[in-house]
């Protein structure tokens, strides 16, 4: 049986430190997520995700790029891809509207994951699935729109893309983190509306999705009228609802447990580890720690992955069997092309036009 490996973790810079060679090889740690930092040009990115399965073939590389303000890859080659408003706002009444955009919403998720993936990336935390209610500055038109039909049926033309190209993918923010105003990067989030309500407007699209997501990433959001903690940290959201009722079987990733709204439980704000425990405890098979490796030299990451490691032998935290093979499945499928080989290929000319129509 392989040990669960539930910490998704940083690196500093363009190419691996000791340090993170050692972080990436302790059986706690299951993958890295890349930002902007860590990317120079498509030769050093390819050799860093080199230098990351060398450490571990089964680590997953993963990164934020959904297109428009969220892509982190934009230069030598990187197609810069349209935020989904814009694919949503090709929707029309007429077939050959929804055709349209459908057509360019795969086009866009093969695109993204075929580029991603010729430079060794496993997986990208996209697609979207919040609703835009026109008050979230930190969802806005990174939402395909308001119809949770039409962000279904885009969400799901895009995944078919992201599949194509062998790229694994996480849909967010569950159940939704549209219609919350606050910026849960920054300050507690809420979400007044009953359960009902969310499951027949911001979270429908999850349900009708559940059966071909392969990941799931809960909003740092608190719905009170549900649940008194944020989503990430309660069994009701996760266990009860998402996987009981909605009937998913995928991982759930916790969203960045360095956001200010991640460690605010029960009324009080807890080290990164209190915080991983309690995303772990609530249901969650990997927990996200982004941009603690350039905090003093990553203490926050040793940290965690002592608190984890010691909750383990404690006996406070017992992992589950099944957590591993969920992490396992997102790793990106095997034989994808070289980037030479992606440029020249029919497919990808083709997805290019249709981005572009």
């Amino acid at each position: 049986m392989n040990h669960p490996a539930p910490l998704l973790i940083d690196v500093a810079g363009l190419t691996l430190s000791p340090a993170d060679r050692a972080r990436l090889a302790h059986p706690l740690v299951g993958g890295v997520i890349l930002f902007g930092r860590n990317w120079r040009d498509r030769a050093q990115l390819t050799r860093l995700c080199r230098q990351i399965k060398a450490v571990r073939s089964d680590l997953l590389i993963a990164v934020d790029h959904e297109g428009g303000r969220v892509q982190r890859f934009r230069t030598d080659g990187f197609t810069h891809l349209p935020p989904m408003a814009a694919l949503g706002e090709r929707w029309g009444p007429s077939p050959e509207a929804a055709l349209a955009a459908t057509r360019a919403a795969t086009a866009a998720g093969y695109v993204l994951g075929a580029e991603l993936r010729a430079c060794g990336v496993d997986l990208s935390f996209t697609p979207v699935l919040d609703l835009n209610h026109g008050h979230s500055s930190v969802i806005g038109d990174r939402a395909f729109g308001r119809d949770p039909r039409v962000v279904t049926v885009l969400a799901q033309s895009l995944l078919l893309g992201l599949r194509t190209a062998g790229m694994a993918h996480c849909a967010k923010h569950f159940p939704g983190h549209g219609f919350a105003q606050a910026d849960s990067h920054h300050a507690m989030a809420v979400d007044r509306r009953p359960l009902r309500t969310l499951l027949a407007d911001d979270a429908a699209p999850y349900g009708w999705l559940a059966p071909g997501l392969a990941a799931v990433m809960p909003a740092h959001v608190i719905y009170p009228r549900v649940d008194s903690r944020p989503a990430g940290f309660s069994a009701r959201w996760l266990r009860d609802i998402l996987r009981g009722q909605l009937g998913f079987t995928g991982a759930i990733v916790s969203d960045d447990l360095g956001m200010a709204a991640a460690r605010q439980i029960d009324g009080r704000e807890v080290p990164f580890g209190d915080a991983a425990l309690a995303a772990l405890g609530a249901g969650a098979d990997l927990v996200l720690l982004c941009n603690q490796s350039v905090v003093d030299g990553g203490a926050p990451i040793d940290d965690a992955i002592e608190a984890l490691a010691r909750a383990v032998v404690q006996g406070h935290w017992v992992p589950d069997p099944e957590s591993d093979a969920r992490r396992r499945g997102l790793l990106g499928a095997a034989g994808a092309p070289a980037w030479d080989d992606l440029m020249r290929s029919e497919r990808y000319q083709q997805a290019l036009a249709w981005l572009a129509a």
